[in-house]
C-alpha cells in the first residue's frame, strides 16, 4: 500500500461575493437575498479556516476564484460594445441575470468536481470530473474555468486526469463532490465510492416535488465509468426526496463520511437500511453514526449545517468534526455534538469556525473544500505554490485586504470600477499562486 493522505483544497472567496439569492432550493441563499455582503470578511474567514487546518498538520491547498462578472457570456448572447456599456445595459434592464453573472459561487469547491484517488481507478491515476452544475444558470458557466484552474494545479498527466464536464443536460445533472463520499480503511487502500443522487432521469419513480433534484443517477454512473471504478466497490443511493424538499439540496447537507465512518441523518436516504447494508457489504468495518430525527430535526440540520461539516482523521481511529458557528447556536444540534464527543465513539472532537458570510449564502465548511486523496509522489506533482503555509496565508491576507471591498450589495455590481478591481486582483493572484494566464481577461476575452 502506498502511503497517502487526504488534502483539502478550499475555494478562495471571490471579490464579487454578494447575496443575490440565485440558488432556488437553498434556503439560506434565497432567504438572505439582497442583504449586504462583506467580501473581505468572507475571504478572510475562509483563509482563517484553511490556516487553522494547516496548523493542525493537514495538507491544505487553495483554489482560485473565477473572473466575474462573466462578460463573455453576454457577448455570446449577442451583446456588443465596451465592457462598461454592456455592464450598464445589463444592470439597468436585466439586473437579475447580471447579478447571476457576478456570482462568487465557485468558492464552494465541493461542487467543482468529483475526485477518485489512484487507489480506486483502473489506470492508477487520480481522476477529476469537472461538474457541469447544469441545474443553476449562474453555476453552469463555471466548468471551463474550473477545468483550467485544476489543470494549472494538477498538471502532471502521469498522475492526474482531468475530465471535462458532462454534457449540459438535465439527464446528466452533476453537482460534483457534494454528492460523493469515499469510504476506506486508509487513504492509500482501495476504497468504496459512494454516489448519492436526487433522482433518476429515465424511469425514476421517486423525486422531490418542491425543489429540484440536482444530481441524477445517470450522471453519477457516467462518472464512475469515466474513472474506471470497480462495480464491487461502488455504491449508488438515492437521497430522500422529502429532505430535498426540506432544503437539503446536496447530500453533503445531510451526510458526511471519511475513512471508515459515515455520519448522517436517519432521513438522509430513500431506503436507509438497504443503503447501509450495501455499504457494509462493500466496506467491511464501516461505522455508521445515524442521527435520529427525534434528537436533531431535518430543519435544525439545514439551519445549522451540522452535516455540511468536515470529518478529519486524527489517527488511532479517531476523527475531528469541523462545524460552523451556527451549530453552537442551535440548541438541539449543540446538545447532540456534546454527547457525541463524550460518547467514546470515533468522533471525539468538534472544532467551531465562524463562516457567517459563506453560511448566509448557503455554504458551510464542507462546501468550501474539495477533497483529494494523494500519495506522497502525487502530492509532489501538485503546483507547490497553492499549499497553505504561514507565508502564503500572510500574502493572501494582504492581497485580500488590498483588493476586496468590505461592503457589496446587488446594486454595487454595476459599478464599472468593480470590474477593474476584480481583474487587477486576479492578475496578481495568478502570480502569487503561479497559475499562469488562466482567466478570460488574460487570454482573448473568451472562456473557450
Amino acid at each position: 500500500m502506498n502511503h497517502a493522505f487526504e488534502a483539502n483544497f478550499d475555494g478562495l472567496v471571490g471579490p464579487t461575493h454578494h447575496y443575490g439569492g440565485h440558488s432556488f432550493g437553498n434556503v439560506a441563499s434565497t432567504s438572505n437575498a439582497a442583504h449586504i455582503a462583506n467580501p473581505r470578511a468572507a475571504a478572510l474567514q475562509g483563509l482563517a479556516k484553511m490556516k487553522a487546518l494547516a496548523d493542525l498538520g493537514y495538507r491544505q491547498g487553495v483554489l482560485p476564484p473565477q473572473e466575474r462578472p462573466a462578460l463573455w457570456v453576454l457577448r455570446d448572447m449577442g451583446y456588443t460594445g465596451t465592457d462598461n456599456e454592456i455592464i450598464g445595459l445589463q444592470a439597468n434592464t436585466q439586473s437579475g441575470l447580471f447579478a447571476g453573472l457576478c456570482s462568487a459561487s465557485s468558492m464552494w469547491t465541493a461542487n467543482a468536481a468529483t475526485v477518485s484517488p489512484s487507489a480506486d481507478t483502473a489506470d492508477g491515476r487520480v481522476h477529476f470530473s469537472v461538474a457541469n452544475l447544469t441545474s443553476k444558470f449562474h453555476r453552469s458557466i463555471e466548468a471551463p474555468q474550473t477545468r483550467r484552474s485544476l489543470a494549472a494545479i494538477f498538471a502532471s498527466d502521469a498522475h492526474f486526469t482531468i475530465h471535462a464536464a458532462l454534457p449540459q443536460h438535465a439527464a446528466l445533472g452533476d453537482e460534483g463532490a457534494a454528492n460523493h463520499t469515499r469510504l476506506s480503511h486508509a487513504y492509500g487502500e482501495p476504497g468504496t465510492e459512494f454516489f448519492v443522487y436526487g433522482a433518476r432521469f429515465w424511469g425514476g419513480q421517486h423525486a422531490p416535488q418542491r425543489y429540484p433534484a440536482r444530481q441524477t443517477l445517470e450522471a453519477s454512473q457516467a462518472i464512475a465509468r469515466r474513472h474506471g471504478l470497480a462495480a464491487e466497490r461502488t455504491v449508488f443511493a438515492q437521497q430522500n426526496p422529502a429532505v430535498i424538499d426540506a432544503g437539503v439540496f446536496h447530500n453533503d447537507v445531510i451526510a458526511v463520511g471519511n475513512l471508515d465512518v459515515l455520519f448522517c441523518h436517519e432521513l438522509a436516504f430513500l431506503d436507509a437500511p438497504a443503503v447501509y447494508a450495501e455499504l457494509r457489504q462493500k466496506q467491511a468495518g464501516l461505522q455508521i453514526i445515524e442521527v435520529p430525527e427525534s434528537e436533531v430535526s431535518v430543519a435544525d440540520a439545514v439551519r445549522s449545517y451540522l452535516f455540511n461539516s468536515q470529518l478529519l482523521d486524527k489517527g488511532q481511529g479517531k476523527q475531528r468534526l469541523i462545524v460552523p458557528e451556527e451549530c453552537r447556536s442551535t440548541p438541539a444540534v449543540w446538545a447532540f455534538l456534546e454527547e457525541l464527543q463524550a460518547s467514546g465513539g470515533p468522533i471525539n472532537e468538534v472544532l467551531v469556525f465562524d463562516l457567517k458570510q459563506s453560511m448566509q449564502n448557503g455554504g458551510g465548511p464542507a462546501c468550501l473544500r474539495l477533497r483529494v486523496a494523494l500519495t506522497e509522489r502525487e502530492a509532489a506533482a501538485v503546483n507547490p505554490a497553492v499549499w497553505m503555509n504561514d507565508a502564503l496565508h500572510e500574502r493572501l491576507t494582504h492581497w485580500v485586504c488590498r483588493h476586496y471591498r468590505d461592503r457589496l450589495g446587488v446594486a454595487d455590481l454595476a459599478d464599472p470600477a468593480l470590474l477593474i478591481e476584480v481583474r487587477t486582483a486576479l492578475d496578481e493572484l495568478t502570480q502569487l499562486l503561479e497559475l499562469g494566464s488562466i482567466y478570460p481577461f488574460q487570454r482573448d476575452g473568451s472562456d473557450a
